[in-house]
């Protein structure tokens, strides 16, 4: 079977983390995505958070890199744009999340890209979009989460605002990016034409947020931080079980709308008592009485290990889930059934696990394939794609351009 966006070309001017989880996910879906990295270090991802071993790529670009193609152009010389330029005339999809102004200084902005291929879907991502009054602010996870509203309802009651640990300012706008370009796909196979597609850091986690605005839109007043705790008026926290480690724990919820997952619950701990237990005998009851109903099931909980616990709650129908800290998630029988995490090789870090594509398409498998090093494919792209000879390529290297 052959993958969903085989023959779909991308040149990927990206780097960190929102672009490349973007190209990624293409990559993972069959795209050919031919990273275009400068001199001399490529990607700065390549060296952020590699402090186990500063020589090599970090583990950080290669969660974000895989099934890609690596090039190093030199952007700033006549030599290397004209490179790209011959890249981007034959490519599908041309995407960046460069600085403000970056892409139209090297002459490769959309109207540049448009006026050589009119048919190409320019992806871009900012902090805050193209135009507005922030538009020439540069932006990063945290502030992408402060500035849609996310941090100001993430942390617990009376405490500060904290920023999310899942990176859904970054990660989350690039799968916004890629949902805006496979749609661009989608109409230029009606139109023939290619477009401008962009996502502001900003209004991805705003989107991914929305929902906490229900409370502000009917009262206008700002929503405040539960921490662990229902805000609709059920019953959920954290449960403490055996063990003494900083993860040990069950998160577990109890909507106020399915009474009988408190029932089945009672039931797991054998107590039946509390349902007839004035606190927590309707789900206001229970809210209002969060903490003393915590209580009572961790007389239980506690007992036993987390995974234990999120079996038998989750058996009986109980939305629940153990905190599975980094290095128990790599291990996970789960998701290495599934095939989410596996092990693959590389050439300089030897062997170690990977986190895999999260779609699943039955006619498109994905073929997982490690991240490329720094410049491994730029003379056979140069060649196959770009039209230089052999004497051309040398001469490129020779002046520094590749």
């Amino acid at each position: 079977m052959s993958q969903a966006l085989k023959g779909i070309r991308v040149i990927d001017f990206t780097h960190d983390q929102a672009g490349p989880s973007c190209t990624q996910m293409l990559a993972w879906l069959g795209a050919d995505v031919i990273k275009i990295e400068r001199p001399p270090y490529g990607d700065r991802a390549r060296r952020l958070w590699n402090a186990d071993n500063p020589k090599l790529d970090s583990f950080f670009f290669l969660l974000l890199n895989s099934n890609k193609r690596s090039t190093v152009i030199n952007l700033r010389t006549e030599d290397g744009k004209e490179i790209a330029r011959r890249l981007v005339r034959n490519a599908d999809i041309v995407a960046e999340n460069l600085g403000p102004g970056v892409m139209e200084r090297l002459g490769l902005g959309y109207e540049d890209v448009k006026a050589l291929n009119p048919r190409v879907i320019y992806a871009s991502i900012k902090g805050f979009g193209s135009y507005g009054p922030y538009s020439g602010f540069k932006c990063f996870e945290p502030v992408a989460q402060a500035t849609s509203g996310a941090m100001s309802v993430t942390g617990e009651t009376g405490g500060p605002p904290l920023v999310n640990g899942a990176n859904i300012g970054d990660s989350g706008t690039g799968m916004h990016l890629t949902i805006a370009i496979l749609a661009a796909l989608v109409q230029r196979n009606a139109t023939g034409r290619g477009q401008l597609v962009e996502v502001a850091m900003q209004e991805a986690v705003l989107n991914l947020t929305r929902v906490k605005f229900t409370q502000t839109l009917a009262t206008g007043k700002p929503l405040e931080r539960t921490g662990n705790r229902s805000a609709t008026g059920g019953w959920s926290d954290l449960l403490r079980c055996a063990g003494n480690g900083s993860n040990d724990y069950v998160y577990m919820t109890i909507p106020p709308d399915n009474p009988e997952m408190f029932e089945a619950m009672t039931e797991v701990i054998g107590r039946p008592d509390l349902r007839s237990d004035a606190r927590f005998a309707t789900p206001s009851a229970r809210a209002n009485n969060g903490a003393a109903l915590t209580a009572e099931i961790e007389t239980w909980t506690k007992e036993r290990e987390k995974r234990e616990v999120m079996k038998a709650f989750a058996r009986r129908g109980i939305v629940c889930g153990a905190v599975l800290d980094t290095a128990e998630v790599l291990a996970d029988p789960h998701l290495r059934e599934r095939e989410t995490i596996f092990d693959l090789d590389h050439p300089t870090r030897g062997r170690f696990s990977v986190i895999g594509c999260p779609v699943r398409l039955s006619d498109s498998p994905v073929l997982a394939k490690r991240a490329p090093l720094k410049g491994e494919h730029t003379e056979e792209v140069l060649r196959a794609l770009a039209g230089y000879t052999a004497e051309e390529i040398r001469q490129l290297k020779k002046k520094q351009v590749i």
